[in-house]
C-alpha cells in the first residue's frame, strides 16, 4: 500500500476513476438513469464542477492564509525554494482549476437550462427578476467570472514577473518584481474576499430554491 501512496498520481488517477464508478453505479445501477439522460449529466457536471472548484479556492486559501503570511518568516537562503519550485507548481494548478471551474459551472447551468438567465441575473425570466434561484446563481456566476479573469489576467501575469517563472523575465530589476507581486498579492486578495459571497450564491442557490 505504501508504493501506491507514495505515488500521487496513482492516488488521484485511482480516485476519479472509483470516483466515477460510483456515479456511473448509482446513477444508472440504482437510480436507473440512462448515459444520455439529463440527470445524470447533470450530476457529471456537478461532480465535476465541485471537483475542480476545490482545487481552484484550496489553492487561493492556500496562497492568501499558509504561503504569502508566512514567507516573512522564511529566511532568505530558504525563499527560492518556494518561488522556484512550490509556488510555480501551486499556481499551475490554480489556474486551471479555475479555468475548468468556469467551463464546468457553464456548462452545467446550460445542461440545467438556465445559463442565459443567470447570466443576465434574471433579466431574461418572464416576468423578470421572478425567478430567486436565477438571480442568486447569477450572482455566483459573475463572481467566479471576475474571480477566473483575476486568475488568468492579472494574477498569473504578474506572478510570472515577479517569480521569473520559466526565466522568460530575467531582466526585472527587484524593484519591479516586488510590485508585481505586489499587484498579484492584492487581487488575489481581492478573489479571497468575492469567495465566500460566491460560494454563499452558489450553494444557496441549490438549496433555498
Amino acid at each position: 500500500m505504501a508504493w501506491f501512496l507514495s505515488n500521487i498520481r496513482y492516488v488521484a488517477w485511482t480516485a476519479l476513476a472509483v470516483g466515477a464508478l460510483f456515479l456511473i453505479y448509482f446513477a444508472m445501477g440504482v437510480a436507473g438513469y440512462a448515459f444520455g439522460d439529463a440527470a445524470f449529466w447533470e450530476a457529471a457536471l456537478r461532480w465535476s464542477h465541485v471537483l475542480v472548484g476545490i482545487m481552484w479556492i484550496g489553492h487561493l486559501y492556500y496562497f492568501n492564509f499558509t504561503q504569502i503570511p508566512n514567507m516573512p518568516k522564511i529566511p532568505d537562503e530558504q525563499k527560492p525554494a518556494i518561488g522556484k519550485v512550490i509556488a510555480p507548481a501551486a499556481l499551475f494548478w490554480f489556474r486551471w482549476g479555475a479555468m475548468f471551474t468556469l467551463i464546468t459551472g457553464l456548462l452545467l447551468a446550460w445542461n440545467q437550462g438556465y445559463l442565459l438567465q443567470a447570466l443576465t441575473l434574471g433579466a431574461a425570466d418572464d416576468p423578470s427578476f421572478a425567478v430567486g434561484k436565477h438571480v442568486l446563481i447569477g450572482i455566483g456566476m459573475w463572481l467566479a467570472i471576475v474571480m477566473w479573469f483575476n486568475v488568468w489576467f492579472i494574477i498569473w501575469p504578474n506572478q510570472q514577473r515577479a517569480l521569473n517563472i520559466d526565466n522568460k523575465f530575467a531582466n526585472l530589476d527587484a524593484a519591479a518584481k516586488a510590485a508585481h507581486a505586489r499587484t498579484a498579492m492584492l487581487l488575489s486578495r481581492t478573489n479571497t474576499f468575492l469567495s465566500a459571497p460566491m460560494l454563499v450564491a452558489m450553494t444557496g442557490a441549490s438549496t433555498l430554491f
